[in-house]
């Protein structure tokens, strides 16, 4: 896993969120490790101004698998890259083409540059919302926004 380029570790959840919501394009891409299942991944991907997250797993067989939509048959490919080129193709049970990698290199290559101090006017807030009709059956879908009321921000973890 450590040679896919879309590969960040173990970010967490929150972190793999703000990384999305950083690129801002629909499809963006990355993958973490998951939270709350030791050995699983998770596969992240932004559409709408929601983050759709999908588990991601390896069989006994050593072939790789995603949980997506419920109704769509589950495929399964003997290495993770094949997986991520098969769901840059729409109709795969996500909820969108996976389009933007949001590459681990570039994330570590941007930390070194001199970035501009904070501003809490544009900074971005993940807000929970309901999930659009259109997607049923997604995972951790939380919405982007640009809050730009700094009063808004209290009891908002940053």
């Amino acid at each position: 896993m450590d040679m896919l380029p879309v590969y960040h570790g173990p970010i967490g959840k929150e972190e793999g969120e703000r990384r999305l919501a950083r690129d801002g394009r629909d499809g963006s891409y990355l993958v973490r490790d998951s939270d709350s299942v030791p050995g699983v991944y998770c596969l992240c991907v932004l559409f709408e101004g929601f983050v759709y997250t999908y588990r991601l797993h390896k069989d006994d067989a050593g072939s790789w698998a995603a949980d997506t939509t419920p109704g769509v048959r589950k495929r399964y490919f003997r290495h993770i890259r094949n997986l991520i080129v098969a769901f840059q193709e729409p109709g795969q049970g996500i909820a969108m083409p996976l389009l933007y990698p949001v590459t681990a290199q570039a994330r570590a290559h941007s930390q070194t540059e001199a970035a501009p101090p904070p501003r809490h006017s544009g900074a971005a807030h993940l807000q929970q919302r309901a999930p659009p009709s259109t997607a049923k059956g997604h995972k951790n879908r939380k919405e982007v926004r640009q809050v730009s009321d700094p009063h808004l921000l209290r009891g908002c973890k940053q």
